[in-house]
């Protein structure tokens, strides 16, 4: 199949399972449209359990080509993506939370990834599976970035005070870099393959972020030259255009993190382009432009998320496994959270509060998928998707719908900087 057609059927798919969410359920676009999509999947799965020799499941995965997930997003849509997101961040309030923000896209993230993966590992002892703690601390990584893409669909929402909005956006922009490059490290040690020294690792996480946060705002800065003596919104947002996807490619290129360059640049163009030298119409157009990019890839990414559940072999072991990962992601989340921002505001009263919307906020998505789908075929490789699955699934359909319950519970009493 082309990959037109592909393209062709997907959006198809997304127009009508978007229309039922629409008529039917009015959820959020992108909550709705994965559950209509698992909705269907399950169903899929039950007819093909009922007629075995309709193939219906080997059928569907064919023509939709749900393995191409972690192509897609990985090397494809996430620029786009985590451009259009940078472009919604406030500036001046991320800088303002800059400590915070790095704080949670670096300690954060270890925690998550040391602190899930010996969870789960004694999870699957619990059950009997003996799953080696490399392959747990693998998993750990996977889950242990917050989504970009999830989260930029509720924070514009949600009315979040201008830092607590940053602080979510923000720190889901630069914490997919860092997790990458955790997944690489875990990946490596437990494929048994050459194991790198601890200074080989510090190395490599200084010259991923460093080299991505230097071209980031160089590739920024060049195009906002470019961008400053002009006043024509098309080519200006050809320009934008240009920046994400060239940016992204020469970061990865240059073996820097692809992410966080990206996510740089889009902060310079948005924060300062948009601000001091765009006309009203650029600026309202570039944006417009933006917004459909990012409603229509983060319409098929939610739908290839739904559809995933094809691949998935389900057993009672790996199911038990899946369920008991819920509450530990929840904790571990939490710490990863309060560790670092209690460091940084342990005098303010209202931490904890600010640290508790943090946390149920810690959305995972797409970019845990693909990450999980690219490992290859091994002995663990379906229970570390199931787990990943299970927990990406209940964070955005469960955490997702409730988060504005939580916002409104502590806000009211809380500062406009929410104790963060």
């Amino acid at each position: 199949m082309s990959a037109l057609s592909l393209i062709a059927i997907l959006l198809c798919f997304a127009s009508v399972f978007g229309v039922i969410n629409e008529r039917a359920l009015g959820l959020p676009p992108s909550i709705g449209l994965l559950i209509v999509t698992l909705l269907a999947s399950f169903c899929v799965i039950g007819l093909d359990a009922l007629f075995p020799g309709l193939a219906l499941k080997i059928r569907a995965q064919e023509i939709l080509g749900v393995g191409g997930l972690p192509d897609f997003l990985l090397n494809g849509a996430l620029s786009f993506l985590l451009f259009a997101g940078a472009l919604q961040v406030d500036l001046s309030a991320l800088w303002s939370r800059k400590f915070t923000v790095s704080l949670l896209a670096t300690v954060g993230v270890a925690i998550a990834t040391v602190m899930f993966g010996l969870g789960v590992w004694l999870i699957f002892r619990l059950i009997g599976i003996n799953t080696p703690l490399l392959w747990c601390l693998v998993l750990g990584a996977v889950l242990a970035p917050t989504d970009p893409v999830a989260i930029s669909g509720i924070v514009g929402r949600l009315g979040l005070p201008k830092q607590m909005a940053a602080v979510l956006a923000g720190e889901s922009l630069f914490n997919d870099g860092v997790a990458i490059v955790m997944f690489k490290v875990m990946f490596v040690l437990a494929t048994n393959q050459q194991a790198p020294s601890s200074d080989a690792v510090v190395v490599e996480f200084a010259r991923e972020i460093g080299l991505g946060l230097i071209i980031g705002g160089a590739t920024g800065a060049i195009a906002y030259q470019m961008i400053r003596p002009l006043d024509q919104y098309g080519l200006e947002i050809m320009i934008s255009l240009a920046l994400a996807a060239g940016t992204f490619n020469l970061a990865n290129a240059l073996g820097a993190s692809g992410p966080i360059a990206v996510a740089v640049s889009g902060l310079l163009i948005g924060g300062r382009a948009t601000r001091y030298i765009m006309s009203e119409t650029t600026r309202r157009n570039l944006r417009l432009f933006w917004s459909v990019i990012d409603d229509i890839l983060n319409a098929v990414l939610f739908l290839l998320l739904g559809f995933e559940v094809l691949g998935l072999t389900f057993n009672l072991d790996a199911v038990a496994c899946a369920i008991l990962s819920i509450p530990l992601a929840i904790a571990v989340r939490g710490l990863s959270v309060i560790v670092p921002v209690f460091w940084l505001h342990y005098r303010n009263p209202n931490v904890w509060r600010g640290a508790a919307v943090l946390t149920w906020g810690g959305l995972r998505g797409g970019i845990s998928v693909a990450l999980a789908l690219s490992i290859p075929q091994s002995t663990w490789r379906n229970d570390i998707l199931l787990i990943c699955y299970t927990v990406v699934v209940f964070t955005i359909i469960v955490q997702g719908l409730t988060l504005n319950r939580v916002i409104r519970r502590l806000a009211p009493s809380t500062p406009a900087q929410h104790g963060l």
